[in-house]
């Protein structure tokens, strides 16, 4: 039976997960706890990256060589700085790329070094297969929570999604690192400190996948606040539902 690694850098980001898993087991290796178990028929591994990008670089290569996973799902939050890109909303990575990484001159700026590309693709079919979750999931939360008072729709996106071990938390910074990403010619939607890593991980054992992010904040003076609470109150809830539907269709590749 094909496995999904279903990875998240935070416990408050995969709250709710462990409880739908049937057959739960606990397996620690490289100093994390992976919970193995099935989820709608299909064999899932639980895991916390933790923060940063050595981390999830870490946490994704152990998780492929000791569970032998045939596709890789991330989930969490990121700061949002792209235009039209809100507290609320979704965005499913399309690419990321790695923002704090500078080999100039000897490479060009954010262009990762002998592999003669700045950004890693996510697969396309887990990915619109992801999108389609998140549009559902958060229809169906939309519909509820209407009823009851009046409320805006979270939007989703897709696109590109930059990665870097700083945590963005100004105006100023969240201008800057828009300003240098667009003069290189890329736009990203969110910024967030594992993606990256998780990606090129698997780019290189060729697993396929797929990520998506809840905006928790605006990477501005607002972040830490927003941040803190939306971790604690929305992404989890976020994640159980996008995930469960994800799962629900069976994966044949």
């Amino acid at each position: 039976m094909a496995t999904t690694a279903i990875l998240s850098a935070l416990a408050e980001e995969q709250h709710g997960l462990l409880a739908l898993l049937q057959d739960a087991r606990m397996v620690k290796r490289a100093g994390r706890s992976f919970w193995l178990g099935n989820l709608h028929g299909q064999a899932v591994v639980l895991g916390l990256s933790r923060i940063g990008k050595v981390a999830a670089a870490t946490t994704a290569t152990s998780v492929i060589e000791a569970f032998s996973v045939q596709r890789m799902l991330f989930t969490g939050v990121a700061g949002g700085i792209g235009d039209g890109i809100h507290v609320g909303d979704v965005v499913v990575a399309t690419h990321f790329v790695q923002h704090d990484l500078d080999a100039s001159p000897l490479f060009p700026r954010f262009e990762v070094p002998l592999y003669h590309q700045t950004k890693f693709e996510c697969d396309v079919s887990l990915t619109g297969r992801l999108f389609d979750a998140c549009h559902a999931t958060l229809d169906a939360a939309f519909r509820r929570k209407s009823r009851e008072t009046p409320a805006t729709k979270p939007g989703v996106h897709q696109g590109l999604i930059a990665s870097g071990d700083r945590f963005i938390c100004t105006a100023l910074a969240a201008s800057k690192l828009t300003a240098a990403l667009r003069a290189a010619d890329m736009d990203a939607l969110a910024v967030e400190m594992e993606g990256a890593a998780v990606a090129q991980v698997c780019h290189d054992y060729g697993v396929p996948f797929a990520a998506v992010r809840s905006i928790s904040d605006r990477a501005d003076e607002q972040a830490t606040r927003d941040f803190q609470y939306f971790v604690t109150h929305v992404a989890s809830h976020y994640a159980v539902g996008i995930v469960d539907r994800f799962m629900r269709t069976p994966l044949t590749t």
